[in-house]
Order: structure tokens, then sequence, then C-alpha cells
């Protein structure tokens, strides 16, 4: 089932092009950790369920924030609980690996689903059983932004995800080679700064993110401007 919220949700991430993974040891410092992220400008939070109260806090989050900020679940491993975040809230849904029940389950359900895969073979595989994006994970440590190019060479009409191992130092590199938003955690939230209630280098970092990501997609687009204009586009 395809619905206008889905494709909606579907457009806000990839307009946005940073998704924060939220994963912190205690329920308080995920709180802090999102309120310092959407201070930063960012409208979208993954709640990872190895967090302490996960589901309440996706709940909390939804309650609060309303359709300002779209909450999901990350580290999401099967069914039942895909089915348990969605009805805490969440209204996308992230793993680490490739769960083709989880997949068609939140097709069902008109959510927005980010199975986790390396391989060009569980990359196709995800995105033929209907993932809307597909997160290449460990990105960092599979060869970074070359690889997701290498990807992208064979696989355009795939929208990947590179997560594990972005930064900002990075992050801008992950867009020019073609991924469609990029999954930040650590560098991110980093909870020693929480910890010692630096909030602030969180919201900065954030901020920073975003800018890097958007004058990435500029680029670009430039570039391929300029390829289509020269004919080096497709007859």
């Amino acid at each position: 089932m395809v619905t206008d919220h889905k494709q909606e949700n579907v457009r806000r991430i990839t307009e946005i092009g940073v998704i924060p993974v939220v994963r912190a040891e205690s329920a308080d410092l995920a709180r802090r950790a999102a309120f310092a992220i959407r201070s930063g400008g960012i409208p979208i939070l993954e709640i990872t369920m190895t967090v302490p109260g996960a589901l309440h806090i996706i709940r909390e989050l939804s309650i609060e924030s309303g359709v300002e900020v779209l909450i999901g679940a990350g580290t999401v491993m099967d069914v039942p609980s895909a089915r348990d975040c969605i009805a805490a809230g969440a209204r996308f849904i992230v793993s680490p690996s490739l769960n083709l029940e989880t997949i068609e389950f939140c097709k069902q359900e008109g959510i927005v689903v980010m199975p986790g895969a390396l391989t060009p073979t569980e990359i196709v595989t995800a995105w033929s059983a209907g993932a809307d994006f597909v997160k290449v994970f460990p990105a960092g440590a599979a060869g970074g932004p070359s690889y997701i190019k290498s990807l992208k060479a064979p696989l355009p009409e795939i929208k990947l995800v590179p997560t594990g191992g972005v930064s900002l130092a990075n992050a801008a590199a992950f867009i020019e080679a073609g991924a469609e938003a990029v999954g930040v955690g650590s560098e991110l939230v980093d909870l020693n700064a929480l910890r010692e209630g630096k909030e602030d280098a969180i919201t900065l970092r954030a901020r920073q993110l975003l800018e890097s990501v958007r004058d990435a997609r500029i680029k670009r687009q430039s570039a391929a401007a300029q390829k289509q204009g020269s004919g080096g586009g497709r007859a």
C-alpha cells in the first residue's frame, strides 16, 4: 500500500539529505541529542532500538513534534519490532541488515523502509523487494564514497543511503558520489559532548552537515548539467 504520507516522507528524507542516528546509553541522553539536532535545523531523527526505552522515546517525540519532525526507528531487526515501532509513531523503519519480511510488512503498512545491505546482490534484492531506500552499511569500511560511486554506475535508479563512517569531513563526497542521503551517527551525536552539557557542539555540527550536503548537491547537479551539455548523457 502506497500512501500520500509515505511519498511525502520519502520526499522529505531526500530533500533534507541527513538522517541523524541517535544511539545512546540512556533515554535522557537520547532526548537531549534529539533536541540539539532539531535546534540545528535537521527535522529528521532516527531513534535506534538499542536506546533504553526507545519505543517510549519515539512515542514521546512523535506526539511532541507532530508533523514538523520526521521520527523513525533504527536497528529494527524483524516484523514484530517494526510493528511496535510503527505503533509508537515511527514513520520510517531502518535496519542494519536485509530482512525481506520486514520490507513487505512496511510496504503493507505504507511506511518508509530502509533495509541495510552491502553487496550489489543484497542491494538489488532489497530494492526489488520494495525498499524505499537502501542503507549501505558499513559504508566507511566498504570503501567510502568511492564504493557508492562504483555502485551507482550500474545501479543509478537505486536510492542509496550510506551509513557507518559518515562524518562532516566526507558527507559531501558521499553525496557527490550519488548518495540520496547520508546517515550520521557518532560523528554527530557526540555522547561525550552531551555528558558534559555541550549540546551546542551537536547543534553546530548539525548545521554544518546540512550546509555541506546542500552544497554537494548543487555541485553534483552542476556537474551533471555540464556533462549533459557536452553530450556526455545517454542517447
